[in-house]
């Protein structure tokens, strides 16, 4: 996929009265990445699209009429790069998606107990491909963060292991910390390799991180 991640003019921008320097460092990197406007350009309704491009265009993970379940699929910039590379999508998220053109969308609490039968009743066959971009609101305790981000990892994890089809992948942002040490061996007893990934479209002085899990070992469980 093209993008305009050239050199390009920098934006300065002057701290204003009453907005904090945090602010304005904030709104200066918005001026200046170079992915928020080419996501505006191409019509993407996040930078994340260039994310899961990335992973897509080194491990293959979208094919032409694969099925596949998008979870924390707010705004949908995930959603739209799926569907425009030949994917059926359900993209769902704990807060309202607006509709997208070839995917069904809808709202979901992972952890509600009713979350997988509805996930398998929307898919309605196994998945080829489960995302999870999912991540807490930060709080700025790091461990407090980190251990929220990977309890929703291990949800779509269950999820991922209830609903894929063999040899299907799965794909999850985590937040560097301890626990992801577990999360990996974990993940290596169902899928047959298991990679950490560093999107380029993934800002550097980010903690995130996706782990790309391939070859599913497993089957999906029959509905109950």
């Amino acid at each position: 996929m093209a993008r305009d991640t050239g050199d390009r003019a920098s934006v300065r921008v002057r701290t204003a009265k009453g907005r904090k320097t945090s602010s304005t460092r904030w709104l200066q990197r918005q001026l200046n990445d170079p992915y928020i406007a080419e996501a505006k350009r191409l019509g993407y309704r996040s930078r994340a699209a260039f994310k899961l491009a990335g992973l897509d265009d080194k491990h293959r993970l979208l094919r032409r009429g694969a099925l596949v379940l998008d979870l924390g699929a707010a705004p949908g910039g995930w959603t739209q790069l799926a569907v425009q590379r030949g994917a059926r999508v359900v993209a769902l998220d704990i807060g309202e998606i607006q509709p997208i053109a070839g995917a069904e969308v809808g709202t979901l609490d992972v952890f509600a107990p009713d979350a997988l039968d509805r996930i398998k009743a929307l898919l309605g066959a196994p998945a080829n491909l489960v995302l999870s971009d999912m991540a807490p609101a930060a709080s700025g305790h790091r461990a407090t963060d980190h251990a929220r981000i990977m309890a929703l990892a291990e949800a779509a994890l269950d999820i991922a292991r209830a609903v894929l089809a063999p040899g299907g992948a799965f794909v999850v942002k985590l937040w560097q910390g301890a626990a992801e040490r577990d999360f990996f061996a974990a993940l290596g007893r169902d899928f047959a390799k298991v990679i950490r990934e560093k999107p380029a479209a993934s800002r550097a002085d980010s903690a995130e991180t996706y782990i790309v899990a391939t070859g599913f070992r497993g089957a999906p469980s029959p509905a109950r």
